[in-house]
């Protein structure tokens, strides 16, 4: 049986002015997974997150939400979702459950006095801040303001969590502390997050799925471990003459259609065992070699669809 799809969007356009910063953006997001949102600056990133919670309207396209039409049942649909997006802000000279009090009456979260103080409790132990719920917020660190920021998004208990660039200018041990929250919500609490970085080797380590969007295209979506360490790999191939080189390939049956970046490195995906039988066809069809990776890491694999 397939998982619920929390998210879907189809053919998302936005452009602003000139400038086409969504481009026929497709995705889907199910119910259980890690998302890993993945674009270098000004890729279309923070704009798609931003339809995706209703800040901004697609040009055209669509955007369901558990199943259902966003635009038909905005508030009702995003009230199912927990989002925190850049660095939170916090009242620094309150308390970090003083800050949590205040957002949830803000917020329009109905609890009675005592269920509203339990539940503020259980969050901030999650984020591991019990210790310091009466502490004010001016005296926190980096990372523990961002996890401050992440018991916000848990206070309505939502289904999906969407965080965006959530260890931005954080050190090794408050990444570390973020990792791990992340990976708790999911495995401990069954919560689905969307998480965008551009932190690789983070979303290498817990993302179970990934999309990679550049200049306002989905590059890639699939699972990670498929798209990494399955029995394909991404190929990145450098000769001296690139077009015999592509006829090589699509005449063997080694690529249908090979890409070819800026720097005239022909990029396509192949099997593994069949990296060392292209490499000597080619060098018996008299074509130099200066550069055969391939690659198998999340950071590569990014640069080589993003060069």
């Amino acid at each position: 049986m397939s998982a619920e799809i929390l998210v879907k969007a189809s053919g998302l356009h936005k452009t602003f002015g000139k400038v086409k910063a969504v481009n026929n953006v497709n995705f889907e997001v199910r119910k259980g997974d890690i998302y890993g949102f993945l674009g270098p600056n000004g890729s279309g990133k923070s704009t798609t997150i931003r339809m995706m919670l209703g800040l901004i309207r697609p040009d055209s396209g669509s955007i369901m939400l558990f199943g259902e039409q966003m635009n038909q049942k905005k508030f009702k649909l995003l009230g199912r979702i927990g989002a925190l997006i850049e660095r939170p802000d916090f009242y620094t000279y309150h308390t970090a459950a003083k800050n949590l009090e205040l957002l949830a009456s803000y917020s329009g979260i109905n609890l009675k006095p005592r269920e509203q103080k339990r539940r503020i409790g259980e969050t901030l132990d999650l984020v591991q801040l019990s210790e310091r719920a009466h502490s004010k917020v001016k005296t926190f660190s980096q990372g523990m303001k961002q996890r401050l920021g992440i018991a916000q998004t848990l206070l309505h208990d939502p289904d999906l969590i969407i965080l965006d660039e959530p260890v931005n200018g954080l050190d090794p041990q408050g990444i570390k502390d973020i990792r791990n929250l992340i990976v708790r919500l999911n495995e401990e609490m069954g919560k689905t997050l969307i998480v965008s970085s551009h932190i690789l080797r983070e979303m290498e380590l817990i993302a179970n799925r990934m999309l990679v969007i550049n200049r306002g295209k989905v590059r890639v979506e699939g699972e990670v471990k498929a798209l990494l360490k399955g029995e394909k790999v991404r190929v990145i191939l450098s000769t001296n003459n690139p077009a015999k080189t592509i006829a090589i390939l699509k005449n063997n049956g080694f690529a249908e259609k090979p890409e070819i970046n800026k720097l005239q490195e022909i990029i396509f995906d192949l099997h593994s065992d069949r990296v060392p039988q292209l490499n000597k066809l080619l060098v018996e069809a008299d074509i130099a070699v200066y550069q055969l990776n391939a690659l198998n890491s999340l950071e590569d694999y990014f640069l080589s669809i993003t060069a």
